[in-house]
C-alpha cells in the first residue's frame, strides 16, 4: 500500500517538510479504520501506536501533531 502513497505528488513546500507524506496518510487512514473523527484523534492514534508504526514507517520527525495532520489534507 505505500507504493501506492509513493505515487502521490506532495503539495507542502520541501524546504518546510519535517515529516514524510505517506507516513502522514498511513497514520491518517489507519486511525479512520481504528474509528478516529479528526486531527487530534489521528495524533493521538500515532502517538499510542508510535512504538507499532516504527516497525514499517519511517517516521524521521516522528508522529506528526494534529496541525500536521490539518494541513496535508
Amino acid at each position: 500500500m505505500a507504493l501506492v502513497f509513493a505515487q502521490i505528488k506532495d503539495p507542502r513546500v520541501a524546504r518546510t517538510r519535517v515529516h514524510v507524506l505517506t507516513d502522514i496518510l498511513m497514520i491518517g487512514i489507519l486511525s479512520v479504520i481504528a474509528g478516529g473523527n479528526g486531527w487530534e484523534d489521528m495524533e493521538n492514534y500515532g502517538v499510542s501506536k508510535g512504538e507499532w508504526l516504527e516497525q514499517f514507517l519511517a517516521l524521521p520527525g516522528g508522529i506528526p501533531s494534529a496541525d500536521t495532520f490539518r494541513l496535508v489534507d
